[in-house]
């Protein structure tokens, strides 16, 4: 199932599906048995997939078509986003541009970072460029959503956890970012003024057809303003889901609707490309990201 949170005709936001053309009210499918949020979906999917399956509501007519609605952030208010950084082609690029090396420690364990839970952004919506930034970046990557709440997972049984995936675009002021990690702290200022998820949450199922082991093969593309800019694929990532959720995982507890983050596949923002393939984002340009069975999510800088 492709799941949304959408603002539906009278301007209330609502939880849904895309049926068809169109989006279907699942509180309203189900005359008020599936909640009108998805965060309380997620909590207790099993209980409402049952429901689902019961009245075959996948088979139900849109409520809506998808021009009488805005998309919103599929998952608006998550409880925690932790987004790492798992593609190899990424961070050697990143790190040489810097001027460094990779460390020996990323190939030991998989890192992280928390970012701003409190600003999820969705699609369509603009993004800002924070005052003091003239380095704004886009970042194309892929999610999971935590399911069910475990802790000191082990990576074989992560896949239980997982309820689906959805884009990542963890927008970067790359001058503050480097500004403050100059000090070995951050990203902080450099991350936190937004996160662009969407356009829907994806159910797991729904990418088995592209499994390779434990992998995806899922094509990442990301589009400034119609033109190509970057392009990879999922499959290519150094570490895996599992072993991120055994990761972050480890002596702490995870919950059902926390976000975790893959970090940037090779060549993936603007940092890696380098001035001569693109500028730096600048207000007025709009930013695509497309990854095979997740959709697109698109955004404006203002």
């Amino acid at each position: 199932m492709r799941l949304v949170t959408f603002r539906d005709p009278n301007h209330q936001p609502r939880a849904g599906w895309i049926q068809g053309s169109g989006v279907v009210d699942m509180s309203l499918a189900s005359d008020g048995r599936l909640p009108t949020d998805i965060l309380t979906f997620i909590r207790d999917h099993e209980k409402y997939m049952d429901i689902i399956r019961s009245f075959n509501l996948t088979d139900s007519e849109p409520h809506y078509s998808l021009d009488q609605v805005t998309l919103l952030a599929p998952l608006p208010h998550p409880p925690s986003v932790r987004d790492f950084a798992a593609f190899e082609t990424h961070v050697k690029n990143a790190t040489e541009r810097s001027g460094q090396s990779v460390p020996k420690e990323w190939y030991e364990i998989p890192v992280f970072y928390f970012s701003n839970h409190q600003a999820i952004m969705g699609p369509e919506e603009p993004i800002p460029r924070p005052k003091n930034c003239r380095r704004l970046d886009y970042e194309l990557e892929m999610a999971c959503v935590i399911g069910k709440q475990g802790r000191n997972i082990k990576a074989e049984e992560a896949e239980d956890y997982i309820f689906g995936y959805t884009i990542f675009n963890d927008w970067s002021a790359r001058d503050l970012q480097f500004q403050e990690m100059k000090v070995n702290l951050g990203p902080a200022k450099g991350k936190d003024f937004a996160i662009s998820i969407g356009p829907y949450l994806v159910t797991k199922d729904e990418l088995e057809q592209y499994r390779t082991h434990d992998r995806y093969d899922l094509k990442m593309m990301a589009r400034i303003n119609g033109k190509m800019v970057s392009e990879g694929n999922f499959k290519d990532i150094y570490y895996t889901f599992g072993q991120m959720i055994e990761r972050a995982s480890q002596d702490v507890t995870l919950y059902p609707g926390d976000i975790i983050g893959s970090g940037t596949v090779g060549y993936g923002c603007l940092l890696e490309l380098g001035e001569e393939v693109h500028r730096w984002l600048e207000p007025g340009d709009v930013v695509e990201l497309e990854i095979t069975g997740l959709g697109v999510l698109r955004n404006p800088i203002i």
